[in-house]
């Protein structure tokens, strides 16, 4: 019976839905394929998504990122946090082998701790990073030309990058040279059908109210501006994270009999950061969105760029999002639209029949 191991950052949910399409996809060409997940991401979020049979094996694969808050990242915790894993590191590479060899896994896929693919490389297993971009990418853009030190680290991890077998780039993505060998493959989305009459029906909607879903990818929120979302009288809005007491208009996503995926589906605009798992399904999906840019990470500008070509989107600046002057960019969204149709979402066969191809399974 054929293993995966799934190495999986745990730096929101982006890289997990990633991987469980690409996962569903092989498993319908292996018979009897099960995979090992080596990731700190909660197995809540694999449920009802993966549909081979699966085991977590929790274990932090890399950094990501610090953030305060889905939308701003603190760079001196970042490259603290770096320094201090990478302090660890020939302990942390001793565990993963170790493991690896225990398992006896025929393929690692790394979506992309790079932990993952130098220590399948040094216990003699293929390795396949699949990526829509890599932590060397992120980290340069907090990285000054005279910080050697840091400039070492980012050398330390392209190293470790550098020795996958293959890399497979998930559309949209920024240019990625790292990987000796890389194949672009399409977009990976599996988009849920719409329960829109059913989410109506469950919020008990007047006909001229519209539903916000309001979501940052797995990353909680620490404040929004309640006062002013309850103003805007001609929405309702959904959120995954505490209401304080005194709102009708703001409804916890915890308590709908809506998965996610769903609600994506379902609810009249999306209101975001620009993370690939969201943007790729709202655009397979045709749904309006309202972003919040970051301007610092080394995905966004490609994902916006496929938002502006492909999708239904406006864009709301930081400091409007905080003081709730959100209506101009919601009306707007809701009357957007788009001239190019989307690339199909292929990336996920095109992904598991590049392994079957490859590794014979």
């Amino acid at each position: 019976m054929p293993l995966i191991w799934c190495a999986i950052s745990g730096h929101g949910y982006g890289h997990a839905a990633q991987v469980v399409p690409v996962l569903n996809a092989l498993g319908s060409l292996v018979p009897g394929l099960t995979a090992l997940l080596r990731t700190v991401v909660p197995a809540s979020f694999f449920h009802d998504r993966l549909t081979i049979p699966w085991k977590l094996s929790p274990e932090q694969q890399d950094v990501g990122c610090i953030q305060d808050g889905p939308l701003k990242i603190d760079i001196d915790a970042t490259w603290e946090a770096h320094r201090q894993f990478h302090e660890t590191w020939e302990a942390r590479l001793s565990n993963e082998v170790t493991a690896m060899h225990a398992a006896s896994p025929s393929l690692i896929i790394a979506d992309t701790p790079y932990l993952a693919i130098e220590a399948g490389s040094l216990a003699r297993i293929p390795t396949l990073a699949l990526a829509n971009f890599t932590w060397d990418l992120v980290l340069k853009e907090f990285c000054h030309a005279s910080d050697h030190s840091r400039q070492r680290l980012i050398q330390s991890i392209r190293g470790s990058y550098r020795k996958a077998d293959r890399a497979l780039r998930i559309t949209p993505a920024p240019k990625i040279d790292v990987f000796s060998t890389i194949t672009d493959i399409g977009p990976i989305a599996s988009p849920a059908s719409s329960e829109r009459g059913r989410l109506a029906a469950t919020l008990a909607l007047a006909s001229n109210e519209r539903t916000v879903l309001v979501g940052f990818g797995g990353i909680p929120l620490s404040s929004l501006p309640f006062t002013q979302m309850e103003q805007l009288r001609q929405y309702r809005f959904l959120i995954d994270g505490p209401i304080p007491m005194g709102y009708s208009r703001i409804h916890s996503t915890k308590v709908l009999p809506f998965s996610f995926k769903t609600l994506l589906a379902s609810v009249d605009i999306i209101m975001t950061k620009p993370g690939y798992g969201t943007v790729v399904e709202a655009v397979a999906l045709q749904q309006p969105i309202v972003y919040v840019p970051r301007h610092n990470f080394a995905d966004e500008p490609p994902l916006v760029d496929y938002l502006h070509r492909y999708g239904r989107s406006v864009e709301l600046s930081t400091d409007d999002f905080v003081k709730g002057c959100w209506e101009p960019a919601l009306r707007q969204a809701l009357t957007a639209s788009t001239s190019l149709l989307p690339p199909p979402a292929t990336g996920a066969t095109e992904a598991a029949e590049e392994i079957v191809r490859k590794w014979g399974f």
